[in-house]
């Protein structure tokens, strides 16, 4: 048995702090835009029966109980009680939460309190710069102001995240825009927008991008459109999952003193890992595609260990909403590794003693080392 008793999910979202009834689960469950066709339901997922397999336990119920049952005994407990008995059972030791979502989520305390750990935040670019224009008068104080609102969450977050900016064509040119050109996207983007708009502006993301390479700390990148950003291929139509057009952005960048942490490149996780093996300072993160794949989550796991260095590799839940996501992410995680890794033992391939040392880094190790955690945090 290949053990991880500890964990860190290095990329997530907080959990929703609201009683949920059978339609809204069912849409956190999905992670879709709509609902499940007349007649389904995204209980019958790789998701959906992992939940049913793992979570009812935890509550005092059968496994496979009908979700009907569980959800009663969910509204039973509330969500408090709940979240904490599932997040408690994890294992999970610090959550790096991206608190770039809207909507009712615990935030990194909230959520490290819930689950007895350490709490962490990735900021999100995007938001920041919203926020920012919320407040400014005009190209001159936006700049400005967003220059100063980066190196001030700098002081305080673990890394900052550019999750579907990377979506938009021109962001991942190998190099920084120029400051003129900066100034003209800003004021063509505040002249056109509306209090609380969203930035899509190309340039500014690639100004945003260069800006946070420049404080050292790492940066999340998903591709936009890969499993686990399903709102964004509905959108487009388009699966822009594979990480291979990052390759000139993380040439650039290499050298400068900031780790790319790749989500989300599923199905092209193997081009990711190769990413991995070729630039010193790119990661792989495993994310919600464990969760999505269930049973199949240990091929998708080796596939990945043949090509990634075993020191780029790092857990997370890649989870929002339910914190069922953060449970099923930790036991199929630790079962696929278990398969991969105790698999190769068996077969003479590994000493039990490099298995154990590889699963390690993997589900704690690497994320440590990379944004600079603490050696541990006890569980309550």
């Amino acid at each position: 048995m290949i053990e991880t008793a500890s964990l860190v999910d290095q990329y997530c979202h907080g959990v929703l702090r609201t009683e949920l009834g059978l339609g809204t689960f069912e849409t956190q469950l999905g992670g879709a835009v709509g609902q499940p066709a007349a007649g389904t339901t995204f209980f019958d997922t790789q998701t959906g029966f992992a939940v049913r397999r793992w979570c009812p336990p935890l509550l005092g119920l059968e496994p496979h109980c009908p979700p009907a049952h569980y959800l009663a005994r969910r509204r039973e407990l509330g969500a408090l009680e709940t979240g904490r008995r599932l997040l408690r059972s994890t294992g999970i030791r610090a959550y790096l939460v991206d608190t770039g979502l809207p909507g009712d989520l615990t935030g990194p305390g909230e959520t490290a309190a819930v689950g007895a750990a350490g709490g962490h935040e990735v900021v999100r670019l995007e938001r920041l710069a919203e926020r920012v224009a919320d407040v400014s008068g005009g190209a001159s104080t936006f700049l400005a102001g967003l220059a100063e609102s980066v190196h001030h969450a700098a002081a305080t977050a673990v890394a900052f995240g550019a999750v579907g900016a990377t979506a938009h064509g021109g962001v991942l040119a190998p190099e920084p825009p120029g400051p003129g050109a900066v100034r003209g996207a800003a004021v063509r983007w505040l002249t056109g927008r509306r209090a609380g708009g969203r930035l899509t502006d190309p340039l500014l993301l690639r100004h945003l991008l260069w800006t946070a390479i420049g404080t050292g700390l790492p940066l999340q990148l998903r591709p936009g459109g890969g499993l686990g950003d399903d709102g964004a291929f509905a959108r487009t139509g388009a699966d822009s999952a594979d990480p291979v057009p990052l390759t000139a952005f993380a040439a650039a960048t290499a050298g400068l003193g900031a780790d790319l942490v790749l989500l989300g490149c599923y199905p092209y996780h193997r081009q990711a890992a190769r990413l991995a093996s070729v630039f010193p300072h790119v990661y792989v993160d495993l994310g919600s595609v464990l969760t999505r794949t269930g049973a199949g989550a240990a091929a998708v796991l080796a596939q990945m260990l043949d090509v990634a260095p075993f020191g780029k590799l790092m857990f997370s839940s890649g989870s929002r909403g339910l914190p069922e996501l953060h449970v099923v992410a930790a036991a199929t995680f630790r079962e696929a590794l278990d398969r991969v890794l105790g698999g190769w033992v068996a077969d003479g391939a590994w000493s039990p003693g490099d298995a154990r040392r590889v699963a390690g880094m993997i589900a704690e190790g690497n994320a440590r080392r990379v944004y600079g955690l603490p050696a541990g945090v006890a569980l309550g």
